[in-house]
């Protein structure tokens, strides 16, 4: 579990194709800290720690998570949102993020909007009902605010704001056009959903 707050961006150090993909990642967390097994949200998928260094930690991708993902995260050199797994105690800063990828999104567009940035994003139609105006996001690991949504066609667009905090700390202030995104609706408004399906039968 995770709350969508980044406290690192590491680079992917080498990808090497085994029976998964093999993933070493640079970060500034104190590794004597981190057990192997446990979770690292890395730009929103939840992968577990099962090797690591003085300043490197390493995780197997799966093909499941490669074919639900943004496949340019896992890529050598690519930046990833880190967040540790949240502990009995810890502040609940942004929301209850699972670490589960629900779908790729797209970027539409980028804006200035006083000192911030105004993300217009394309997501799949099948989220649209999941997706609310002041409800909470999570891209590319990071918990955003919904700032509005519409239907476009085949497709959900929806904004979110960028403050340059966030910008500074995560990789979302290099977005541009086209570049996709790994998106994970509010955990409430998946199980919300699901009842309502399931009443429908």
């Amino acid at each position: 579990m995770f709350t969508g707050i980044v406290t690192d961006v590491g680079r992917v150090r080498s990808a090497e194709q085994r029976g998964d993909l093999r993933l070493v990642i640079e970060t500034g967390y104190d590794l004597d800290s981190v057990d192997l097994g446990g979770s690292i949200s890395c730009s929103g998928a939840c992968l577990t720690v099962v090797d690591k260094g003085e300043d490197w930690f390493a995780v197997d991708v799966s093909a499941e998570t490669i074919s639900k993902t943004a496949g340019d995260r896992w890529v050598e050199g690519a930046k990833l949102n880190l967040e540790r797994a949240l502990r009995l105690g810890d502040e609940l800063g942004g929301h209850i993020v699972t670490g589960h990828v629900d779908a790729v999104a797209e970027v539409v567009d980028t804006c200035a909007e006083g000192d911030s940035t105004r993300i217009r994003i394309s997501a799949p139609k099948a989220l649209a009902p999941m997706i609310a105006p002041k409800g909470s996001i999570t891209i590319d690991g990071v918990s955003l605010t919904v700032n509005e949504v519409h239907d476009a066609g085949d497709a959900t667009h929806f904004a979110v704001n960028i403050i340059p905090h966030t910008a500074h700390h995560t990789t979302l202030g290099d977005l541009t056009s086209g570049k996709q995104l790994n998106v994970e609706i509010d955990v409430l408004a998946r199980y919300l959903d699901r009842m309502m399906a399931a009443r429908a039968h």
